[in-house]
């Protein structure tokens, strides 16, 4: 028997077989391409917010850089709208994790929009602000983008962190968390304009950093004391947060013996009464007065910079507006 020959023939009969085989056709079909409708439809927390807009600080930081780094104009106005993108996208975030009720006077995005809505979009928020980073087509800025926003998540992570498990932390290590966390936009605002200008000046990103600090410390102080802060988000609401910023942390340092401030904090109240005894308390360990001299301490340090810098009239207005005694 030619088993060679049989064999062969075998295989012609699978091919045969094969060949004759049609392809069913899938019961669907994929859609063509990505719609502006579905896009607007992920966007709805995003824009949301931005029709309800802040101060726009951020972009008024970059506004007042440009005057020492002269950056080109398109590429100045996409780099503010990067660090805008991100910042309305961490909003989103923080306002779900800090399980805000208001935010700039209204609703916070995820009681209209649901929780998991909000996180998806403000994700989606921080890889449309990349792609808008490939624009400049220059690594140098992926690894700026990158950088900044690792900081970010460590910065609260951190903070979430010492809320979660009731852990008051150093006044440095509260710097360090602030630094990270609300000094990242800031830098990398100006990163990005130092790359885009080739500008090798580290004083710019040092002065910025500082800026951050003051910015979150001024933020913690008319948080606890400001009327108007009070209407946008409301009374005392680092309290019901359980969030340990400046002034409380100095309080609780200040007299560790004394449990009152944390026990509050632990209770995420709404009370407005007890709101109002932990300020007392607060008063009483000095912490407001201690976080208003902190605060003209470092406004000073801040405006010798800009002086030493050359000076930036533009910048020295928003210190005015920063000074928490305004």
């Amino acid at each position: 028997m030619d088993t060679n020959n049989n064999n062969n023939n075998h295989n012609d009969n699978n091919e045969n077989n094969n060949n004759d085989k049609s392809v069913n056709k899938l019961p669907f079909q994929f859609a063509s391409s990505w719609s502006p409708n579905k896009e607007q439809i992920l966007l709805e927390p995003f824009n949301y917010l931005v029709a309800n807009p802040g101060k726009e600080i951020r972009s008024k930081f970059i506004e007042a850089f440009d005057h020492w780094l002269n950056v080109p104009k398109d590429k100045l106005e996409l780099i503010t709208t990067v660090v805008e993108m991100l910042h309305t996208a961490s909003l989103l975030i923080d306002d779900v994790e800090d399980n805000s009720i208001l935010r700039r006077g209204v609703p916070v995005a995820h009681s209209i929009y649901g929780i998991p809505t909000a996180i998806n979009c403000a994700n989606y928020i921080y890889f449309l602000a990349l792609n808008e980073i490939q624009k400049f087509n220059d690594p140098n800025m992926y690894s700026i983008y990158t950088e900044e926003l690792l900081c970010l998540h460590r910065g609260q992570g951190m903070e979430l962190y010492w809320r979660d498990t009731l852990t008051c932390p150093t006044e440095s290590e509260y710097i360090q968390m602030v630094s990270n966390k609300t000094g990242g936009l800031l830098r990398l605002g100006v990163k990005l304009m130092q790359e885009a200008s080739k500008s090798k000046m580290d004083e710019y990103v040092a002065l910025v950093d500082i800026i951050g600090i003051q910015f979150q410390i001024r933020d913690d102080y008319m948080n606890l004391q400001s009327e108007k802060y009070a209407d946008n988000k409301g009374f005392c609401e680092d309290l019901t947060e359980g969030k340990f910023s400046f002034p409380i942390i100095h309080s609780i340092n200040k007299d560790p013996n004394n449990r009152q401030l944390i026990n509050i904090l632990k209770q995420h109240t709404t009370s407005i009464d007890l709101k109002h005894f932990a300020v007392k308390i607060m008063k009483e360990t000095g912490s407001f007065e201690y976080t208003l001299n902190y605060l003209t301490q470092v406004d000073q340090y801040v405006r010798d910079m800009i002086q030493k810098l050359g000076g930036n009239p533009k910048l020295e207005r928003i210190m005015d507006l920063l000074n928490a005694k305004a």
